[in-house]
């Protein structure tokens, strides 16, 4: 005697387990590429635009009265940098599909930021020290250190700046106090204004 075929639906379980793995697979597939991929967001614009401010502020420490002043000129142009910055990044992550919180975007930003608060934090307390003719080296090399470590999941020329800021930061630290605004200018305006075009020109925005 034929016994009806036996349908194989959700009770079955087969078809079912079989679309969970697929999902499973899938799911591990882009995660996997979502890890091992570069963090493309950086905005080549946002890079030469923080060069901008920052001659901007250089200029504008000249005729500084103290040195308080000297320090929040500089503290509000770091602010505007970053600001202007993080919104082009938002644009051109927005632009490719991306999200600045999440996979490499994600990698970038837990490794750049641990630098900045140590360098926050070092910068209250060189003042209350009076210790101000240490900053511009220590800004250097901490920003310096927070883009190699950060440009570890970005396209190459990221680290690159990043270790160019730290040579530069080096050799404001044994240099006199008089020329820190001169490293100051040459660093956070010069080199992001030539790294910023370069990375404007090979990897756009």
């Amino acid at each position: 005697m034929n016994l009806p075929a036996k349908k194989l639906g959700p009770r079955g379980g087969a078809p079912v387990a079989l679309h969970d793995r697929a999902m499973d697979n899938l799911r591990f597939i882009r995660e996997t590429m979502e890890r091992s991929a570069s963090f493309t967001a950086v905005s080549g614009r946002g890079v030469v635009l923080m060069g901008v401010v920052a001659l901007s502020a250089s200029v504008l420490v000249r005729d500084a009265t103290g040195t308080l002043t000297w320090a929040v000129t500089w503290l509000i142009a770091a602010a505007v940098s970053l600001g202007s910055a993080l919104i082009l990044m938002a644009g051109k992550a927005r632009a490719a599909g991306m999200t600045l919180l999440a996979g490499p975007g994600r990698k970038f930003a837990w490794n750049v930021t641990p630098p900045l608060i140590v360098g926050g934090l070092l910068t209250l307390a060189f003042l209350r020290l009076g210790l101000i003719d240490l900053l511009p080296a220590t800004w250097l090399l901490l920003y310096g250190a927070g883009v190699v470590t950060g440009g570890a999941f970005s396209v190459r020329i990221v680290p690159l700046m990043g270790l160019a800021f730290m040579g530069l930061g080096t050799a404001a630290l044994f240099a006199p106090a008089a020329v820190g605004d001169v490293f100051m200018a040459a660093g956070f305006g010069g080199l992001h204004i030539i790294f910023g075009t370069i990375i404007w020109r090979k990897h756009g925005g």
